[in-house]
C-alpha cells in the first residue's frame, strides 16, 4: 500500500470496493437478461426492423405492434406456445363446406410440415356458435388426429366482445391468426390451397420458430 493510499480512510476504501463490486453485478445482469431475451429480440428486429430484405414476409401479413391476446378469452392454455388460431361457426364447417376446411386442413398440413418443431405449433379452432361439431369432421381434424383444438367462444358478454374486436382487427376476422408465446397476434395468414402460398406459409413459420426458441413442446 502506498502512502498515499494510507491517507485514505479505510472507510471509504470499502466503500468504493462496494460500488466497484454492484456496477460489476448490475453489468453481468443486463447481460444475462439481455443473453435470455436475444431469442426474442431477434425474431422481432428480423421481421420488423431489418428492412426489406428480412423484413418481409413470404405469404404472412405482419401485426405491428403485435396485438396482445387476453389468455381469459379462451379456455385453453396460449402463454409459452406458438398458436394458429381460425374462428369459424360449426353449422357451417361440414365437409361440403370448403372453404371451411381448408383452413382446417391448411393447418394440419402447415404444423405437420414443421418436422421436429410440430411441437411447439398448436391448432385451434374457436367454435362461434356453440352447436356441436360435425362428428366426420371432427374424425379428420381432432386433437389427437390432427393437434386441434376446439374451444368455445367466452360466455362473459364482455370477454365475448373483446375477443371479437381483437379476432377482427385489419380486417383480419376470417384469417388464420398466429400466436406468439407472450401471447401476442403477430401474423395472419389466408386460407389458400395453392402449393406455392402453403409453400409460403411454411416457410414463413419456419423462420420464426427458427429465429425465437420460446415456445414450449406441447
Amino acid at each position: 500500500m502506498s502512502d498515499k493510499d494510507l491517507l485514505i480512510p479505510a472507510s471509504q476504501i470499502d466503500s468504493s470496493a462496494i460500488n466497484a463490486r454492484t456496477r460489476r453485478g448490475r453489468i453481468q445482469m443486463l447481460l444475462l437478461l439481455l443473453a435470455c431475451a436475444s431469442p426474442v429480440i431477434a425474431s422481432y428486429f428480423a421481421y420488423y426492423v431489418i428492412k426489406p430484405a428480412g423484413g418481409k414476409t413470404n405469404l404472412g401479413t405482419l401485426v405491428y405492434p403485435a396485438q396482445e391476446f387476453n389468455a381469459a378469452w379462451l379456455d385453453t392454455p396460449t402463454q409459452g406456445k406458438w398458436t394458429l388460431l381460425i374462428a369459424r361457426p360449426a353449422d357451417d364447417c361440414q365437409l361440403k363446406d370448403e372453404k371451411c376446411i381448408e383452413a382446417l386442413f391448411l393447418m394440419r398440413q402447415v404444423r405437420v410440415a414443421m418436422g421436429r418443431e410440430s411441437g411447439r405449433l398448436q391448432l385451434i379452432w374457436v367454435n362461434t356458435d356453440g352447436k356441436p361439431v360435425d362428428r366426420e369432421v371432427i374424425k379428420i381434424y381432432d386433437e389427437k388426429v390432427a393437434g386441434l383444438k376446439v374451444v368455445a367462444l367466452p360466455a362473459d358478454p364482455k370477454l365475448r366482445s373483446e375477443f371479437e374486436a381483437w379476432l377482427n382487427k385489419e380486417g383480419a376476422g376470417q384469417q388464420i391468426q398466429l400466436l406468439d408465446p407472450t401471447p401476442a397476434k403477430m401474423m395472419y395468414f389466408p386460407v389458400t390451397n395453392s402449393p406455392k402460398e402453403f409453400s409460403s406459409m411454411k416457410k414463413d413459420l419456419e423462420k420464426l420458430l427458427k429465429l425465437n426458441h420460446k415456445g414450449e413442446n406441447l
